[in-house]
């Protein structure tokens, strides 16, 4: 048994007496998982067991990634460099995450706002959508929208100006 846990380093949990039993069906089970989901990681805490299984993914899907967004960003890079006063503005709404912004909730219905449009604090401005997960972003406070800084289902930074409401 005492090969399976390594040699003793004198780090605690690494190959002394007070390391935990290790599960491994446990241990199979989750990194099937992270091939089945496409993760890179994935942890999971039982109490005062703590398990962490990772993998390195190749270098190629990760490129192919990055390929896709990069030539769409750069067809409407004039749009940003002309929203950049508006971006500055007070009552601007940023993004608070990476992801892509939807203005309505879904393919062929109304938008959730306008330009001209009255909201009210907490009203949904629009989606973000992030590891398919859809985030609602709401006003701040109550205005009017003077500007739309996005296009639908385009993709979005941190931080990135989505709204003007003044």
């Amino acid at each position: 048994m005492a090969q399976d846990r390594g040699a003793n380093t004198g780090t605690p949990g690494i190959g002394t007496p007070d390391t935990m039993a290790i599960d491994s069906a446990l241990v199979r089970e989750l990194a099937e998982l992270l091939s089945a989901t496409g993760l890179s990681e994935i942890e999971v805490e039982d109490g005062t067991r703590k398990i962490r299984v990772a993998r390195t993914l190749s270098a190629a899907p990760v490129a192919a990634t990055y390929a896709a967004p990069v030539a769409a960003a750069a067809a409407p890079a004039a749009a940003p460099v002309a929203a950049a006063p508006a971006a500055e503005q007070a009552g601007t709404v940023r993004s608070p995450m990476v992801g892509t912004a939807y203005l309505s909730p879904e393919p062929g219905a109304a938008n959730y706002m306008s330009v001209g449009q009255s909201v009210k604090a907490g009203d949904t401005l629009l989606i973000v959508e992030a590891m398919k997960v859809m985030n609602a972003i709401t006003a701040p406070a109550s205005g009017t929208v003077k500007a739309i800084l996005v296009e639908n289902a385009q993709p979005i930074e941190y931080d990135q100006p989505l709204v003007v409401i003044a």
